[in-house]
């Protein structure tokens, strides 16, 4: 899904969201954003000097970098375009120090099918250009990939998907073909659970600064 289209989704979920302000104290803080009256995509913001920790319907993010973790998402924000919710999914992630907590491992990418196959038919593509084959030797050769490859895509197994092309061999017109750099590619992407968190922690702290905006003024004019 194009980031766009991720950021509206994110925006509709939380579009009835309000925010409770549980500590504000300095760098120690806990906010909670979420539709009054559920806690369907709810979530907690918590800091302390040097960590952030998001935690919610999402799962659970701790993040570690600077004093004041705020800040550190801040920057990215600043230089956004009015209305826009950046977010750097790389760099953010590299801060990470756990991800949830429940009895399953927890992790900010997953493996993407959709990257893999990318990678095997482009490699199929430079065969068939490169190998000089005639059209039955182009053929022969599809159908092997396609049999003893991609055969096993919309499976969801990953081990099985690499097996398959690593134990890959065909031999057509005296030529040997081979996946041979399959681990120089990355074939992981960011998770939707991930990508929803970093859109949280940014909007997370655009109302929380609204809201630190609004008191003040409320103060002077009484």
């Amino acid at each position: 899904m194009p980031e766009e289209k991720k950021q509206q989704s994110f925006l509709r979920d939380v579009a009835e969201h309000a925010i409770e302000v549980v500590r504000d104290d300095g760098v120690y803080r806990h906010i909670r954003l979420k539709k009054p009256g559920t806690t369907c995509m709810h979530f907690d913001l918590i800091t302390w000097p040097g960590y952030l920790c998001y935690t919610g319907d999402m799962g659970t993010y701790v993040f570690q970098r600077l004093r004041d973790m705020f800040e550190f998402f801040r920057t990215d924000q600043q230089r956004a375009n009015p209305g826009e919710l950046r977010i750097n999914l790389s760099y953010w992630s590299e801060k990470l120090t756990a991800v949830d907590g429940s009895r399953h491992a927890g992790s900010a990418t997953e493996f993407s099918e959709e990257k893999f196959t990318k990678v095997i038919k482009e490699q199929l593509v430079t065969w068939m250009r490169e190998s000089g084959l005639n059209r039955e030797g182009r053929s022969e050769l599809r159908k092997s990939i396609e049999e003893d490859v991609l055969y096993y895509t919309g499976s969801g197994d990953e081990h099985r998907l690499y097996r398959a092309a690593n134990e890959f061999s065909a031999e057509i017109d005296g030529q040997e073909f081979q996946f041979e750099d399959l681990w120089d590619h990355d074939f992981t992407e960011y998770t939707h659970r991930f990508v929803w968190c970093c859109y949280a922690l940014t909007w997370g702290i655009q109302q929380y600064d609204a809201l630190k905006t609004v008191a003040p003024a409320a103060e002077v004019a009484a």
